[in-house]
């Protein structure tokens, strides 16, 4: 009985683990399409206090200047990051496609994928 009981205790106990962060980290994020052909970007995101924080830089150039980015919009499988570029306001939605993968589009205009960077 004993056993049985603390079988039970072990087993809520892991599944209230906390899960693993899903969208923080380093993704190389391609849109398609653009005026000025296909654009490369690197996301670098961090949860601080709780809440998803980072910047874009572009992958072509390491060393222009970073975009912060302004908002971060999260769900379970989706996310929305919003920054302001060449003077105007952007948002890109990125839904999961799986463990390292996501894809949706940059101002519902321009499609775009986002890889893992590892």
């Amino acid at each position: 009985m004993l056993f049985l009981l603390l079988g039970i205790v072990c087993t809520s106990i892991a599944q209230t683990a906390a899960p693993a962060d899903y969208f923080a980290g380093k993704w190389e994020i391609t849109i398609f399409g653009t005026p000025n052909g296909d654009s490369k970007m690197i996301a670098d995101l961090a949860r601080t206090d709780g809440k998803l924080t980072g910047h874009l830089k572009n992958a072509a150039d390491p060393e222009a200047e970073k975009i912060v980015i302004t908002s971060v919009d999260e769900a379970a499988d989706k996310i929305t990051l919003g920054f302001s570029a060449q003077g105007y306001d952007v948002t890109l939605d990125l839904s999961k496609v799986d463990e390292d993968n996501l894809k949706g589009n940059l101002l519902n205009m321009f499609d775009a994928t986002a890889k893992r960077v590892k």
